[in-house]
């Protein structure tokens, strides 16, 4: 999945091998770490939250293009960092250049800390109990 998934993106860098990519997942995959994501009981991805020493990585999200745009991305990442605000955990990603899934990092309030040519580094704190108060009484607000 992860071959197919990051395809795109990676031959508009210049940088597809799909041996490469294949071999990257292997060296970096934790099962202790990764969840595998349903949808209408079949197979629609994966996600890994590895802790490390200052925050928690977020690696390895992968969501099927047949269920990209449903709410299933919003619905995983809400949940896991749900799980890490409540340990006041820091989060941190990559993401590859001009990939659409920024957006959905971004809209979930994780920030550029750095860049380079093919890679994108996030991160994202956990908002303090007055924002958790001031954005709940916003949301109840709401129509």
């Amino acid at each position: 999945m992860r071959a197919v998934v990051l395809r795109r993106d990676l031959q508009r860098l210049g940088r597809y091998d799909e041996q490469r990519v294949r071999q990257r997942l292997r060296d970096g995959f934790v099962p202790a770490h990764t969840w595998m994501i349903e949808a209408n009981g079949a197979l629609a991805g994966c996600v890994a939250l590895r802790s490390a020493e200052d925050a928690y990585w977020l690696e390895h999200f992968y969501l099927d293009p047949e269920v990209q745009g449903q709410g299933i991305g919003t619905a995983v990442l809400s949940r896991l960092l749900e799980r890490c605000d409540g340990e006041g955990a820091v989060v941190r990603l990559n993401v590859l250049q001009g990939s659409p899934a920024r957006r959905l990092y971004a809209r979930h309030g994780f920030t550029v800390e750095t860049e380079d040519e093919v890679d994108v580094f996030m991160v994202r704190h956990a908002p303090s109990p007055g924002d958790q108060l001031a954005e709940t009484a916003a949301g109840s607000r709401r129509p």
